[in-house]
């Protein structure tokens, strides 16, 4: 039940039927009695500067969710950035400070990592490609490469912007290779899908799955379906998949220790969620 003091986290991004935060978050609190919600909102890219901003005017929102097409976009409207969020160039959560000031960090690439690893998979010293340079696959990007693979690739149709990313990477970490403009997937060890396509019915797949191989780890950030066409194509291969909700549960309990809620388990996330598809 939401009251006149239930704290509220504002869900922007557009469009907003595909969200799966609510139906996780939600029931955690209710579980642990925290009178708190998370709470939709959809924002068209060119409503978003001004609303952002708004939002925040109201008292009892505390901080708000980002997702796409807005990440990107969020680190230039807020007050400071986390070194995550300067390095992926996007942000994907935003704290009101007691001063006024917006906080904003990024969990998405930390959440895909953390999944990862959690099946056992090791990133030093692998070959991994990323397709899809925008505010989700720079995050999942400068995260890989904080876990120490021996070489990136990157990928996406606007060339400026996987080179924009390349920059920033080699500039912190200068001892990985990081190559841009091409998406064949052959050679990787973990190839990441961070388009939207997937999101809608006949949408091509990113990459070219024939050219992958069965030991390749193939993960996804499209949460339309549990799993979608290219998760169904790689596992079909006999490939290792991560679903996109794998990376929403492992990045929860980042985010709730950044709101100041405390912590979780992707465990414990999973027993209370009600998610539907």
């Amino acid at each position: 039940m939401i009251s006149g003091k239930t704290r509220l986290i504002a869900h922007l991004g557009y469009p907003t039927e595909a969200f799966k935060a609510p139906m996780i978050y939600n029931p955690w609190f209710a579980s642990k009695g925290i009178d708190a919600a998370v709470v939709p909102m959809g924002v068209k890219p060119e409503d978003y500067p001004a609303t952002l901003r708004a939002v925040f005017r109201m008292s009892n929102v505390m901080g708000a969710l980002v997702t796409m097409p807005h990440k990107a976009t969020t680190t230039r409207l807020v007050d400071s950035l986390t070194t995550t969020a300067k390095i992926a160039g996007a942000a994907n959560a935003v704290l009101a400070r007691p001063d006024g000031s917006l906080l904003a960090d990024m969990f998405d690439g930390s959440g895909f990592v953390r999944g990862v690893e959690r099946k056992g998979r090791t990133i030093a010293g692998t070959r991994c490609l990323v397709v899809g340079c925008g505010g989700v696959g720079s995050a999942i990007a400068a995260s890989l490469a904080a876990a120490g693979p021996a070489a990136i690739g990157l990928f996406d149709p606007v060339e400026a912007s996987a080179g924009a990313l390349a920059g920033r990477l080699r500039a912190h970490y200068p001892a990985i290779e990081v190559r841009t403009g091409s998406k064949d997937p052959a050679g990787y060890d973990i190839v990441v899908n961070a388009t939207p396509l997937g999101m809608k019915d006949g949408d091509p797949l990113p990459f070219d799955i024939a050219r992958v191989a069965a030991t390749t780890f193939v993960g996804e950030v499209v949460m339309k379906e549990e799993f979608t066409p290219l998760l169904r194509a790689a596992m079909a291969k006999g490939c290792q998949v991560q679903v996109g909700t794998d990376m929403l549960f492992e990045q929860i309990p980042a985010y709730l220790e950044f709101f100041g809620f405390g912590t979780s388990t992707p465990e414990e996330l999973r027993g209370v969620a009600k998610l539907k598809y």
